[in-house]
């Protein structure tokens, strides 16, 4: 319950879970270890993909280009996604099992047309920032938990960028999901591991606070 920590939640939405557009296999039993893990912060924050319809990174909006094709943008390298959690619809709201009402705010993220956008902290141009990063920073936060969904995309992406920006850094995974796209997740563990952030487990938690 410190007051310089706080526990990151990320994209816990019907889009991701059994049953939405782009559900990662059983990314709903992760949810219970969540919410008992937001009995043990102070501070919880929740990030929404929060797609417009004409979105670049969704495959339906490039002719001729299927799911899980790539294409590249001045940024670089791109996967087109299955349409998905779309602003306003079903899909994008937070799952209903999901029990964190002391949640203190909502980053919703995806929101630019040309953009996409898996970090919390900032958009896949590496140079649009969410706000994530000042308002830990103005509340004193330098100790970030991150659990969620998927672990090699939308997880990976913001606890790589909590360590560059200079937060201590953890992410817990046995609450976390991921998709495990050609060996992604291995390789995003890898890729965490190399930027300074530590893997630890629901019961280092519950066990220690």
């Amino acid at each position: 319950m410190q007051n310089n920590i706080a526990l990151l939640v990320v994209d816990v939405q019907r889009g991701f879970t059994p049953g939405g557009n782009l559900a990662v296999a059983n990314a709903d039993q992760i949810i219970p270890n969540i919410n008992q893990l937001g009995q043990h912060f102070k501070h919880i924050i929740l990030t929404q993909d929060w797609h417009p319809d004409n979105h670049i990174s969704f495959a339906d909006n490039h002719p001729g280009k299927a799911a899980y094709d790539s294409i590249q943008l001045d940024y670089g390298t791109q996967v087109l996604w299955p349409k998905h959690c779309v602003q306003g619809t079903l899909d994008a709201e937070l799952h209903p099992d999901l029990n964190l009402p002391q949640a203190q705010l909502i980053i919703r993220k995806g929101f630019h047309e040309q953009i996409d956008s898996y970090s919390a902290f900032m958009e896949a141009d590496r140079k649009t920032m969410t706000g994530l990063a000042g308002y830990l920073r103005e509340r004193g936060i330098d100790t970030v938990f991150v659990v969620g969904i998927a672990t090699d995309f939308c997880v990976a992406w913001t606890a790589i960028d909590a360590c560059k920006l200079g937060f201590k850094t953890y992410v817990i995974a046995d609450a976390t999901k991921g998709i495990d796209l050609n060996g992604s997740l291995q390789h995003a563990w890898q890729d965490m591991l190399s930027h300074g952030v530590k893997r630890i487990y629901v019961k280092d938690i519950v066990q220690t606070v």
